[in-house]
């Protein structure tokens, strides 16, 4: 099957790209050796596939994102490369476009964001771009569709597009350095010329990747010439002339024209990234966020689906189990089990899709790269920066995609830190018990609990970050590069993609885990010692709560069905809801609500939402980080932690709101 490559620097609009060209796209297990997963998708009425590779600034690797762009290069020889670049960024961007058209395979230059670009004033002359650099050159706008068609159809007939490797005048010693080792390779070890010349590049540019395997597969023509040069002093003859290059093209290319705008990005970000203003900011736009979550549209959504689930359709199913003839025991467990469990949890997608669209329109607008940029001032004290804050945003949505989002760290230490204090993020997975929660006790307060057991989360992660630093020695640090893209308008069916593909995982979960879960709690609470029961107390499960409730007493959770939710959470956090629906017989929200503020006192309620917020993992977070560490050592240390850290944290906050209150 034909292949064609998409590759660029992060924040290039690649992915909105990739998602315009294909018709659906699907992970395909990880590249190999490393953890990174592989995106792949089909040309649109086409057989034509695409590869969508990791973001990378250099093919001089400095994390194992990148490290898969050069490795993919130099073992696959793929029909067509598309580079996607930011038209209005154009100059930094091109050094990457460099290192791919020396490869000498079929390229086409794409200038996205071309709208920015204009926006600003300025335009270039594609025909010259195109001859300097021996490639087709495109301009497009991939969020409004612009030029889509016309890339579409050049990567439908990629046949047409033929190779012309581009070779930049170097230093005469430094080029002679280059075909001497490019030579040598194509005679003993009969590369193509020009894998063999890109290959003797890289390796004098001291890539990380290239010279790895040179010493793997003994490329004595490149180990051998090493010794007659100063390879920091021809590594910088390299990105001097490329350099030079680039700004001599962009010179020659560069139309000025009047700006159709001011410049309100600038103007904008004087404010929202002011060192000041920047974080109060910060903060508003994301109690906002929970106001509209939890006050203004998703809790009156919520609670219409609620009804629903438990009324029309609980009732109707009984009903009909009633007619059939079914037995008590599968009566109970479709009902009160099934039915309760997962649509309990169903109940609320209206408050969790509403949060996923804000934090969606966020990363749409532009704001989310300005968001990392005035938090590294703050992750500086604990000893990270803005690098580790982004996976710990995206950790608000997902643990597991959090910690696969901390691999762009390049320092490993510093990335263990970060995968450690992910689970402290409260994903998404927390948001039905939260819901639950403020509105049994906090009815009138709901998106400011919420915002302040968020906040929670952060403070703990930041400590525990900074002690972590101290015990394991972390000295190096990452370095913290972010594109600052324009603001945007956001569009609606951006925001709708970029909310479902956070989504869906819940509600897939709803149909496995969860499913899972509430039947495991069903058994446990409908069975005892005696066989089936019809009262809960004399199950398994209260037996197990029971037994627990001298070490939960002191932070304020004495009740059995409480105790043996939370164990049920370990699988998955949304299972907690799940199981309390089925312990207490209901599938109604409000019933259950009525029957949590019967049992437990505010200041007990606000202690169980710290301590779900902070203790066990779910068994999805501990498979990736043993799958990211590569050692069990640190599955048992995040266990362990995290439950000693939730009970210390919800013992203090109890004890001391009880004090008060």
């Amino acid at each position: 099957m034909p292949s064609v490559a998409l590759i660029g620097n992060p924040n290039t609009g690649k992915t909105t790209l990739f998602n315009s060209l294909t018709n659906k796209y699907a992970y395909v297990g990880n590249w190999t050796g490393v953890t990174v997963e592989k995106k792949v998708g089909t040309l649109k009425d086409s057989a034509v596939q695409i590869v969508d590779l990791p973001g990378a600034y250099s093919l001089n690797p400095l994390t194992k994102d990148e490290a898969v762009v050069t490795t993919y290069l130099l073992h696959n020889r793929p029909d067509l490369i598309l580079n996607i670049t930011n038209a209005s960024q154009l100059k930094r961007n091109l050094l990457l476009t460099i290192q791919v058209l020396e490869r000498g395979i079929p390229a086409i230059l794409i200038l996205n964001m071309i709208d920015d670009l204009k926006r600003s004033g300025r335009s270039y002359n594609l025909d010259l771009l195109s001859e300097r650099l021996g490639c087709k050159v495109l301009a497009t706008n991939a969020r409004g569709h612009r030029g889509i068609k016309e890339l579409h159809d050049q990567i439908a007939n990629y046949q047409r597009v033929t190779a012309h490797p581009l070779q930049l005048t170097y230093p005469p010693m430094l080029q002679q350095a280059i075909r001497q080792a490019s030579e040598a390779l194509t005679a003993d070890f009969e590369f193509e010329p020009t894998l063999a010349r890109w290959l003797a590049i890289q390796f004098i540019d001291q890539n990380k990747a290239i010279r790895k395997i040179a010493r793997q597969r003994k490329l004595t023509p490149l180990l051998s010439q090493e010794k007659y040069y100063d390879a920091q002093h021809f590594a910088d003859k390299i990105y001097d002339t490329r350099l030079a290059f680039i700004e001599k093209l962009l010179k020659d290319a560069t139309e000025t024209g009047q700006s159709q705008q001011p410049q309100l990005t600038s103007k904008i970000d004087k404010v929202v990234t002011n060192p000041i203003l920047g974080l109060p900011i910060f903060a508003g736009i994301f109690f906002l966020m929970f106001k509209l979550s939890f006050d203004w549209v998703g809790t009156p959504l919520s609670d219409l689906l609620d009804w629903f689930l438990s009324v029309p359709v609980s009732n109707t199913v009984n009903h009909l189990l009633i007619q059939a003839g079914a037995i008590p025991a599968l009566r109970s467990l479709i009902v009160n089990g099934i039915i309760a469990g997962v649509g309990g949890v169903l109940a609320f997608i209206p408050q969790i899709f509403t949060l996923f669209a804000c934090i969606s329109l966020l990363e749409d607008s532009g704001y989310m790269a300005r968001a990392a940029l005035v938090t590294d001032r703050l992750m500086q004290m604990i000893g990270l920066n803005g690098k580790s804050f982004i996976p710990l945003i995206i950790g608000f949505g997902c643990n597991v995609t959090g910690i696969m989002a901390a691999r762009t760290i390049e320092q490993p230490k510093e990335r263990l830190v970060t995968t450690l204090i992910m689970p402290f993020m409260s994903c998404s997975a927390r948001l039905p018990i939260y819901s639950l929660v403020v509105a049994a006790f906090f009815p009138h307060h709901q998106a400011l609990i919420v915002f302040s057991i968020y906040f929670l989360g952060v403070v703990v992660a930041l400590l525990v970050a900074k002690l972590y630093q101290v015990l394991f020695h972390v000295k190096d640090r990452s370095v913290f590069i972010v594109e600052l893209p324009e603001y945007h308008l956001p569009r609606l069916d951006i925001i709708w993609h970029g909310t479902w593909d956070k989504g869906k995982g819940f509600i897939k979960k709803a149909g496995t885990i969860i499913f899972a879960g509430t039947v495991l709690i069903w058994l446990l609470s409908s069975f005892g010692p005696h066989g089936f029961v019809t009262d809960s107390t004399a199950s398994y499960a209260a037996s197990l709560g029971h037994a627990l409730v001298p070490m939960f007493k002191p932070i304020g959770i004495v009740q059995w069905q409480a105790i043996s939710a939370l164990f049920t959470g370990v699988l998955a956090k949304e299972v907690i809801t799940s199981s309390m629906m089925v312990m207490f017989h209901t599938s109604s929200k409000a019933v259950l609500i009525a029957a949590l503020g019967q049992f437990m006192s505010p200041v007990a309620a606000y202690a169980m939402l710290a301590f779900v917020l902070l203790y066990i993992p779910c068994f999805a977070t501990l498979a990736t980080i043993k799958e990211e560490t590569g050692s069990y050592k640190w599955v048992f240390f995040s266990v362990v932690s995290s439950f000693i850290i939730a009970y210390i944290t919800a013992f203090i906050l109890f004890q001391v709101g009880s004090l008060i209150f």
